[in-house]
């Protein structure tokens, strides 16, 4: 490890470093989702866009544009591992810095690409090109934010310092919503078909700048300087022992101990992606998916299905950060299995209502509060238990890769393989059986895990 702890320093209090950390932690994760927010409200609007050419069906280019959605999140554990290496060897400033520059610069380029119209086959190219470069960046962004989070909050702590995160994903998607529905709001449709659209993407310019300026004003944690300085010792050859001497022993090192180390990541990231399933497909399914499933198979306006995607990540952001402090003194296990639990028992009873167009507004509205909140459950303590599976000189790296695993296989699929489902079968329950499906086995998953993680400190 190299230390690298540039940035305001030595006279600030830890109490002002953990705020900061906070911050410009959750900055960064806040543009990643609100981006990811935006391309699914917009998801019909950019199908015909730049998916679809002269006589093709909007169904099959929704099914397209969903394909290049799933083809980012492929794409978030190959930026786990390359920002993960970066954050667990440099720190996890530089990590943090480089992901919230590309993606920035990434969502921005979105918002001025030809369509399909003007420079042909081309544009669907660019488009899917820009998702990959916003996969691996946002791969990255997860695990350096959430071991900054977590190794620098105080004793006990950790699940809500850690539920920060998650809450700037519900403040992303809704600040995605937000847009979304201001800018469906002030014009009219055509306007937004042919360039509204492109307004919310170009709006990452000035926040990701604003997020730069905080992330260069970091320092690193004190777990990581912990880290760094003992592999120093544990490399710093004997005095007077030459190579020669050496030649043979078992000397302690970074190789020797990356070998172990590296066995064990391999282990927890299998598992942790286990433990994330509830939280990774539900959450999809209740709080992206949403809205292009009430307009094309509900058949509501794009004004209702805004206002549903608001109000359950409303429920969802308000669960978060109790349910991480929560998990402080009960462990993460029960708080997050009661949330996979509930949400496949209530996945179906809850679908309904929102399919019936002669519900009461605040039952509907109810119904996807209730489901956000049921996501909010698994996601308030998730972090913290990602932190506390790795050590140290691997946490940037395992937690990211698994977190960006389980969002590949069961997030970023989810509304592919939903619409393609109900395309296939006119069921439209599909969301639902796949809701209970996976937080049934993420509920098992978390029943066999151990669950002391919040009574120990992290490991070094």
């Amino acid at each position: 490890m190299r230390i690298s702890t540039d940035g305001p320093s030595s006279g600030t209090s830890g109490a002002v470093l953990a705020r900061r950390s906070v911050v410009a932690g959750a900055v960064g994760n806040f543009i990643e989702w609100y981006e990811f927010g935006v391309y699914a409200y917009f998801a019909t609007t950019i199908a015909a866009t730049f998916f679809t050419p002269q006589g093709g069906g909007a169904a099959e280019a929704l099914v397209r544009t969903y394909a290049s959605f799933a083809l980012a999140f492929f794409f978030r554990p190959v930026g786990a591992l390359l920002l993960g290496r970066v954050g667990d060897r440099y720190g996890r400033r530089p990590a943090l810095v480089a992901a919230v520059l590309t993606m920035t610069a990434a969502t921005t380029a979105i918002g001025l690409l030809p369509p399909y119209a003007t420079v042909g086959a081309v544009a669907p190219w660019l488009l899917t090109a820009l998702r990959i470069v916003q996969g691996l960046s946002a791969g990255g962004e997860f695990g350096g934010a959430v071991a900054l989070m977590t190794e620098s909050a105080p004793p006990g702590k950790r699940g809500a310092y850690g539920a920060w995160q998650s809450l700037t994903v519900a403040f992303g998607l809704l600040g995605g919503a937000a847009a979304a529905t201001l800018v469906t709001s002030a014009l009219t449709e055509s306007q937004v078909a042919v360039w509204g659209w492109r307004l919310p993407f170009l709006a990452a310019l000035p926040m990701g700048l604003g997020a730069l300026w905080l992330r260069l004003r970091l320092t690193e944690s004190p777990a990581f300087v912990r880290a760094a300085r003992a592999d120093r010792v544990r490399v710093r050859v004997p005095p007077g022992a030459s190579g020669k001497s050496t030649a043979g022993q078992a000397v302690p090192g970074p190789a020797a101990a990356g070998e172990s180390v590296s066995a064990r990541t391999v282990c927890a990231v299998v598992v942790g992606c286990g433990r994330l399933m509830a939280w990774s497909a539900a959450g999809y399914t209740f709080l992206v998916v949403l809205p292009t499933y009430l307009q094309q198979t509900v058949g509501r306006s794009a004004q209702q299905a805004l206002l549903a995607t608001v109000v359950a990540n409303l429920g969802f952001a308000a669960a978060i950060v109790p349910a991480g402090a929560l998990s402080d003194r009960l462990g993460r296990r029960p708080v997050m299995a009661t949330g996979a639990v509930l949400a496949a028992l209530s996945a179906l009873p809850l679908l309904h209502v929102v399919q019936d167009p002669g519900a009461p507004v605040w039952l509907t509205c109810g119904a996807v509060a209730l489901a956000g909140a049921l996501v909010g459950l698994s996601a308030g303590p998730g972090p913290a238990m990602l932190a506390e599976m790795f050590p140290t000189q691997a946490r940037h790296t395992g937690l990211g890769v698994a977190y960006a695993l389980a969002n590949a296989v069961f997030s970023g699929c989810a509304g592919l393989l939903i619409t393609e489902l109900i395309r296939r079968t006119g069921n439209p329950d599909v969301p639902a059986y796949y809701v209970v499906v996976t937080c049934a086995v993420g509920a098992l998953a978390l029943a066999i895990s151990r669950d002391d993680g919040h009574r120990r400190a992290l490991r070094d």
